[in-house]
């Protein structure tokens, strides 16, 4: 009875980077991140057996409610011009035509507007019944595993091949914290990737003392100013001096989990009466066995 919730854009970026861009359509179309986007997609279904499944995608992936109070928010990953993610070349004019596909396929897509695809996947995984497996290559879902719902993050780090079930030990190996804290050590160490600073002057170490000593911003803060034991004066002072900061940082880093979702059946796809116009869009861009892997993944 597994929901498998897959972040789209992690698994084209992966597949894009991952597969050869030689790889390409009858008419010079490059195709890389479509066939191993399938090619993931298919191997998932096979390796977890998922009774549900969602594509979630980006509504906007600098939702102006988090930019509004944190305008460098993701500002890294912006364009010369300011506008728009920096995208691959090769890659963009991939994505409309792998979202027609997964349409023809009947595998639901799921984006809400001022709303990151995190959002979408956390609210799904509080919202719907688990087993849940949130497939990504982004550790910030960490903060959604819930051992005793049995939600848990298939971690795509070192690929599909090799990668780590995330569950609440693993965490707490991976980082020497307890497992359910992982948000409020990213909110201290921060996240660069995001271009969120964190707290200046508080690396990995000095997150994972904090999060092994307090369970929220609150807490930490008011042990700093307390002298708290476990707190030496130089972090304590860090912690005082960031207060700025981290009356923004849960809002920047929890995901939302009260995103309004479309109604809709996200029960796996039933196979079709009439498979033509997937054929077509085979033999359009040359997919070849990665289309045929997924219709037989889905026992179709």
């Amino acid at each position: 009875m597994t929901l498998m919730l897959l972040d789209s854009a992690s698994l084209w970026y992966r597949a894009y980077y991952g597969m050869p861009d030689t790889l390409l359509a009858p008419d010079g179309t490059p195709v890389n991140a479509i066939r191993g986007y399938l090619d993931m997609t298919a191997r998932l279904i096979g390796m977890y057996s998922p009774n549900r499944i969602v594509a979630c995608i980006e509504g906007d992936w600098r939702p102006s409610w988090r930019v509004d109070i944190f305008p460098d928010y993701k500002a890294n990953r912006l364009e010369e011009d300011g506008e728009g993610e920096e995208e691959p070349d090769l890659l963009t004019p991939q994505i409309p035509i792998l979202l027609d596909l997964l349409d023809e396929f009947g595998i639901p897509m799921v984006g809400v507007d001022d709303y990151e695809a995190d959002d979408v996947m956390a609210t799904f995984a509080v919202k719907e019944p688990g087993p849940t497996r949130i497939v990504t290559g982004d550790r910030d879902l960490f903060q959604l595993v819930d051992d005793k719902r049995d939600v848990k993050v298939v971690y795509l780090a070192k690929g599909l091949s090799q990668h780590d079930l995330v569950d609440k030990a693993w965490i707490s190996r991976k980082y020497a914290i307890p497992g359910d804290r992982y948000a409020l050590f990213a909110m201290f160490r921060g996240d660069p990737s995001d271009g969120l600073p964190g707290v200046k002057g508080i690396g990995e170490k000095g997150a994972a003392l904090i999060a092994n000593n307090f369970a929220d911003v609150d807490e930490a803060q008011q042990g700093a100013r307390d002298a708290h034991p476990s707190l030496k004066p130089a972090l304590a002072k860090k912690i005082i001096e960031g207060a700025d900061y981290l009356k923004i940082a849960p809002t920047l880093v929890n995901c939302a989990r009260d995103v309004a979702l479309p109604k809709l059946d996200i029960s796996m796809p039933q196979k079709p009466a009439d498979l033509s116009k997937i054929y077509e869009i085979k033999e359009r861009y040359g997919l070849g066995a990665s289309v045929d892997r997924l219709i037989t993944a889905l026992k179709w």
